[in-house]
């Protein structure tokens, strides 16, 4: 527990001595998409030195019995997809930042009025959500989706809506299928373990924890099939 302990007041030290870091990066967009990147690295790094949390990534084979998986309907040439993932702790999102490039994600809007990292967030192009709205928010926010992957974006939604402990399974909300339908683009689930060594709330267990991509899903998948699938191997 102290090792928790520990690690928490350090990560809290941490975002703070970032603070004007980030505020400086504001003046200029690839400076703010660099530090914001740069600052979650570190928290991988404080989480293996600290709590001693790795992790590992894992990606679904290309072959098939020493064969080439054969291209179709759902394999798109400029590789665009949106990643629909498991969310257990902080740690999952730190390594998707890393591991994929230009990524966004759809937050929260209340998470941009956090003062100087939620300006940082607003400024990287993260997508905030009015969840009160509804149904009606679902094409604006289709819209301004739709535009940034245009830009060359690929975006990371949690379809559970909220992090989860291990073991539980939340019901997928209907909005990726929405945008998966409207933006005609193939869905990727990422599972994970994560909450196994950092969960919600709680002590943390030093390990190693797993990051997996499944095989891509159509983007007339259903919402039993994407849970499936993000499901398969997470905790």
């Amino acid at each position: 527990m102290l090792r928790t302990i520990a690690f928490k007041l350090i990560l809290g030290l941490y975002f703070i001595l970032w603070s004007p870091v980030l505020l400086i990066g504001l003046l200029w967009k690839p400076m703010n998409d660099f530090f914001v990147l740069t600052c979650a690295a570190g928290v991988l790094v404080l989480a293996r030195i600290i709590a001693g949390i790795k992790y590992e990534v894992h990606y679904p084979p290309l072959e098939e019995n020493g064969i080439p998986a054969a291209p179709n309907e759902n394999l798109r040439l400029d590789g665009k997809a949106i990643i629909a993932a498991k969310h257990m702790s902080i740690l999952e999102i730190a390594v998707l930042s890393k591991v994929v490039p230009n990524a966004f994600f759809i937050i929260k809007r209340e998470l941009l009025w956090i003062p100087i990292y939620g300006w940082a967030f607003w400024r990287m192009g993260l997508q905030p959500v009015n969840r009160a709205r509804g149904a009606t928010n679902m094409q604006k926010l289709t819209n301004a989706v739709a535009k940034k992957i245009l830009d060359g974006k690929i975006l990371i939604i949690f379809p559970e809506g909220t992090r989860v402990k291990p073991g539980k399974r939340v019901p997928l909300k209907r909005g990726l299928l929405f945008l998966a339908h409207q933006l005609k683009l193939p869905i990727l689930p990422v599972g994970t373990d994560a909450g196994l060594y950092w969960p919600k709330r709680g002590r943390m267990h030093s390990g190693t924890a797993n990051v997996w991509f499944e095989p891509l899903l159509p983007c007339n998948a259903s919402l039993e099939e994407i849970g499936e699938a993000i499901n398969r191997h997470s905790a």
